[in-house]
């Protein structure tokens, strides 16, 4: 029986913070319905009648990054960041951001590898993804003041985009010519392990945490990053595709950019070397 001095009941559970996760993990959860829809009318061999099950399953994965992007927002700005929010955070994003791009590919390519090929593919992407959250917790949970605010190895909610979002692309490109997607398809695998490699590897990605509601910019960036956030909702077919590569490409090519091109896109402070790490993976 529980009793007052019982560590379960001092868990804080802050309203706003873990609503936004609970959003995450919702779109996660009809995400993965809406592929095992579409694999029992068919899979790929009856695109024509599956493609919407594929596409609403990829939108909603986008939606679980938007709701992913909210929680750690809100945490920060209330002051509501908590152990079970870093917790229910990652438990959401293995769903949303791990099992659901790896049941998309397995229905979308992987299946034409066989059973048991196309299951250890989509397995080492879920598991490398898992493995990137346990190593996230157990360094947020270590973390003093004076740790970097980087990603060590490419946030999930970004391998996922990047994942969905090229799905989308190609299934937008083979609604009209279905043989070319049945060759350039066969990239998706090889992306994937690409992917599963930089999330558990040690490459440096931003965590844009500076940028919020206080940003100043100058009238281009602002027009820029306006335009780009039009293109997005108006192409959403392969728009988001450009977005995310983009991410993964800067993480690759940040070592080499100077410190001044580096503090004008992240909005990097002066002492940036010593600012805190983000306690969820967003």
């Amino acid at each position: 029986m529980s009793t007052a001095e019982d560590p379960e009941n001092d868990v804080k559970i802050h309203f706003l913070p873990n609503l936004m996760t609970a959003g995450n993990l919702f779109c996660g959860f009809i995400a993965v319905l809406f592929i095992s829809k579409g694999r029992v009318a068919g899979g790929m061999e009856a695109l024509d009648v599956t493609a919407h099950y594929y596409i609403d399953a990829i939108l909603l994965i986008f939606g679980a990054c938007v709701f992913d992007l909210l929680d750690g927002r809100v945490a920060r700005i209330s002051g509501q960041e908590s152990a079970f929010g870093r917790e229910f955070d990652s438990v959401a994003d293995v769903v949303s951001f791990g099992m659901a791009p790896a049941l998309l590919l397995m229905d979308i390519v992987l299946f034409e590898f066989g059973d048991t090929l196309g299951q250890i593919l989509a397995f080492v992407y879920l598991l490398c993804g898992a493995m990137r959250l346990a190593r996230f917790n157990c360094v947020a949970a270590m973390r003093e003041k004076g740790v970097k605010a980087d990603f060590n190895g490419v946030p999930i909610p970004a391998a996922a985009g990047f994942i969905s979002s090229v799905t989308l692309a190609m299934l937008y490109l083979g609604s009209d010519h279905r043989e070319l997607l049945s060759k350039i398809k066969f990239a998706l695998p090889v992306l994937m392990l690409l992917v599963s490699f930089l999330m558990f590897s040690n490459v440096k990605y931003p965590s844009f945490k500076n940028l919020d509601w206080r940003t100043k910019r100058s009238v281009p960036a602002v027009l820029v990053a306006i335009l780009v956030v039009i293109f997005t909702v108006r192409y959403y077919e392969w728009m988001p595709a450009v977005v995310f590569t983009a991410y993964l490409v800067y993480g690759l090519i940040r070592p080499s950019l100077s410190r001044r091109w580096r503090r004008e896109i992240e909005e990097l402070d002066d002492d940036e070397e010593f600012s805190v790490a983000p306690s969820r993976e967003e």
